[in-house]
């Protein structure tokens, strides 16, 4: 995480990349992605993708991107992506 981090040029500012390497967190959040297509390829356990805005410890949102035929939510990650997120603060 840190040297993605580095290469996002995050340093010094309020983003914060986290890892989750045993899923606890991921599971606590009910991020896991149980979709059968992931899993039939060997991709067991993967989080979705989502992003959250936290202020102080507190959750003011969640973005999660995904849809029945798209359960990763690579296709189209736009709901998780900064433009989003700068919307979503701004509501909050």
């Amino acid at each position: 995480m840190t040297a993605w981090g580095k290469d996002q040029g995050i340093e010094d500012s309020m983003v914060k990349f986290l890892g989750d390497p045993s899923g606890a967190f991921t599971k606590a959040l009910d991020m896991e992605m149980t979709h059968p297509g992931p899993a039939s390829v060997g991709i067991i356990g993967r989080c979705k993708r989502f992003a959250m805005h936290v202020v102080d410890g507190a959750v003011k949102g969640v973005a999660v991107a995904e849809s029945e035929f798209d359960p990763a939510g690579d296709d189209f990650p736009e709901k998780t992506l900064a433009p989003a997120l700068i919307e979503m603060a701004k509501e909050s």
